[in-house]
């Protein structure tokens, strides 16, 4: 009888997790990335809708104690890597694409340490290839796909479309933010997202960051250049605007420090 949970669908994405962090007990993610208790939990709905946002803006707030916009920004840098992160994992390890719906994705603020952590309902669907053994495998969550231009569509649809887009209009509705900013911590938060995991994923990194990028029309927001050992680097092409804060931090591939 097949399982209905989504360890076996999930595990490119857990096991490449592992492999980067050392554990699965990580900040901004629940332990083992699918939440078993909702007890606590909220959809990401309630970003998307702002019913929750306010909360959200208020927390960063407090955390960062800068403007509103730079508090949102850096918010949203710090929502959408951690969300992106299983989608880009899962797609660049076994092209298996967990489907970031927000009415699957909960979210909590409980933790006084972090700002907001994150986690995957059990019903949360995977895209898969028709090679892929899930393929056959018979579970109501996996989702087979023709080809690789259609994965990719559908991840597109489901983390951008569905997802980060409504949520950087909401965030717009709130405070006054550009898209293009918000948008480069996406595609930059992607590119991090692949270059920390380049010893344990197959192929070229930089090759799987054009390839997502291009998918998401986000490609012109950073470039991958070499550091002064030859490795690949981000370079970012809109600013996260941390140096703005009453603590300034420049991180690193800032356009503010390049230019």
């Amino acid at each position: 009888m097949p399982r209905r949970d989504l360890a076996l669908p999930l595990a490119p994405v857990t096991d490449t997790l592992r492999a980067m962090f050392g554990t699965l007990d990580l900040p901004g993610l629940a332990p083992g990335l699918v939440v078993t208790d909702e007890t606590g939990w909220s959809p990401a709905t309630t970003l998307v809708d702002g019913t929750r946002l306010p909360d959200f803006l208020r927390a960063a707030a407090r955390r960062w104690g800068g403007t509103p916009h730079a508090c949102a920004a850096l918010a949203w840098k710090s929502y959408s890597y951690w969300t992106a992160l299983p989608v880009v994992l899962g797609w660049a390890s076994a092209r298996r694409v967990p489907l970031l719906d927000p009415a699957d994705v909960l979210i909590h603020f409980e933790d006084r340490h972090q700002l907001l952590t994150m986690g995957l309902r059990r019903s949360t669907a995977v895209a898969v290839l028709p090679g892929d053994p899930l393929a056959l495998s018979g579970l109501p969550e996996v989702r087979v796909v023709a080809d690789e231009a259609e994965l990719l569509r559908v991840l597109r649809a489901s983390l951008l479309d569905a997802h980060l887009a409504p949520m950087i209009a909401a965030i717009q509705a709130e405070v006054r933010v550009g898209a293009r900013t918000l948008l480069g911590s996406v595609a930059s938060g992607i590119a991090h997202g692949i270059l920390r995991a380049t010893d344990v994923l197959p192929g070229s990194s930089v090759r799987s960051i054009a390839t997502l990028l291009d998918a998401l029309d986000l490609a012109d927001l950073v470039e991958i250049v070499p550091n002064a050992a030859g490795e690949p680097t981000v370079q970012r092409r809109t600013c996260c605007l941390a140096f703005t804060l009453p603590r300034p931090k420049i991180c690193q591939g800032c356009c503010v420090r390049s230019s």
